[in-house]
């Protein structure tokens, strides 16, 4: 069979359709989790726990196969590594069946991350970049608000059905692109059998040189730490403290599954809205040093009030105001690292910030189900809030750098 399609339009087929999938599994899956399983928040936890464990030890390994072998393969390997991951934790319903799903899916992530964009890259040479991402950031947003609203009709039918199907049809997105997944500009690694570790170690000592001649660099992947140490407990333990520690209302004859499917849409929406008004408001270092001090101070406030909280329309509103900040905050916080690291080792940097990022959900992860399941999970959450508090103090110390810099040009 040959490629009939553009690479151009295989990337958004693509984008829409990992969005659709994506969506539809996690709408229902911490929900599945809690209710089908049984789950106390310390287990919560280790399951994103094992996920990023796996994405930390697999990252390179996974980029090496693309640059050796094929951005193609690594893509249709990672799609059927992720498809049979969800079909495992859906079909068998133990908390080991769970572990493992989380290390076929974080494989198979690790695969296509990367991969992907440097396929997109090597075969569309007339379209911008800029354009060909933009594309598809806006079409997998129009996915994942459908993946919603289907997962969480089939959740009401079965919390397990979702998860099966998204992970099968995964495996059917995989079949599409076997056949019409062009790759034509594909140039495999120059002497990266023989030269790897050489190239590696190139690579990596340019990169430490960046960070160790630049402390706003050192900051910000200090900063990206205890985002990684906080991240799992609000992200792993919200579904429970919806749960257990307030009443959901009555929706008709639906299950609780509904509410989960509606906080998802609310959320989607309220970010693509604060999106557009952060990226007007971010016109100097400045303004953005400052802007993510407020970003930063408002997701605390709004977890320590999500975590005391057991009014509903409290906790709901908390909760929507926290996820809107939390996805804020990513793309001004690359933007200002991006700004400080040189070409010749930015992938390296970005790499590093990344793992940072996976090992403090690896150390902190365990710590706040610990609290979670010894004591409440409320009290878990209340201190992931806990657990930001530095971030705004280093920020601080941007800010008052910045304005010093200001004055004396």
């Amino acid at each position: 069979m040959t490629a009939k399609l553009s690479a151009y339009k295989i990337y958004n087929i693509y984008s829409l359709v990992t969005a659709f999938l994506f969506s539809m599994v996690f709408t229902v899956n911490l929900v599945y989790q809690v209710e089908i399983l049984n789950l106390n928040p310390l287990q919560l936890v280790l399951v994103g726990t094992v996920l990023e464990a796996t994405c930390f030890l697999f990252e390179i390994p996974t980029g090496i196969v693309a640059d050796l072998y094929s951005r193609k393969i690594s893509v249709l390997i990672g799609l059927v590594l992720t498809g049979f991951g969800f079909i495992v934790e859906g079909a068998v319903p133990y908390f080991a069946a769970v572990l493992t799903a989380q290390v076929l899916w974080g494989v198979g992530y690790t695969f296509i991350s990367g991969a992907i964009d440097a396929w997109i890259a090597e075969e569309e040479k007339v379209i911008n970049l800029d354009r060909i991402y933009l594309r598809g950031a806006r079409i997998g947003e129009v996915g994942s608000a459908v993946g919603i609203l289907i997962g969480t009709g089939l959740g009401n039918v079965s919390l397990s059905l979702p998860i099966i199907t998204g992970g099968s049809l995964f495996l059917g997105l995989t079949l599409f692109l076997l056949g019409f997944m062009p790759e034509n500009n594909f140039t495999p690694t120059k002497d990266l059998k023989t030269g790897i570790l050489r190239n590696m170690g190139n690579t990596f000592v340019s990169g430490f040189t960046q960070v160790k001649g630049n402390k706003e660099i050192r900051r910000l992947l200090l900063i990206t730490l205890f985002y990684g140490l906080s991240s799992e407990g609000f992200d792993r333990l919200y579904t429970v403290h919806f749960l257990k520690d307030t009443v959901l209302p009555k929706i008709g004859g639906f299950g609780s599954v509904t509410w989960f499917g509606i906080f998802s849409m609310a959320g989607t929406v309220l970010s693509i809205t604060a999106l557009h008004l952060a990226e007007k408001l971010m016109k100097s270092k400045l303004n953005q040093v400052l802007f993510l001090i407020y970003i930063n101070s408002f997701t605390i406030v709004g977890i320590l009030v999500f975590a005391l909280t057991k009014d509903f329309k409290v906790m709901l509103a908390a909760y929507l105001l926290t996820g809107c900040f939390k996805t804020i905050n990513n793309p001004v916080y690359n933007t200002r690292l991006n700004g400080f690291i040189e070409e010749n080792a930015r992938a390296t940097v970005l790499s590093a910030s990344g793992q940072i990022n996976a090992l403090g959900q690896i150390l902190g992860g365990p710590l706040i189900g610990f609290i979670a399941a010894k004591i409440s999970g409320s009290l878990g959450i209340f201190y992931t809030g806990l657990l930001l508090i530095p971030t705004v103090a280093i920020y601080a110390f941007s800010l008052r750098e910045e304005k010093r810099n200001h004055v004396s040009s």
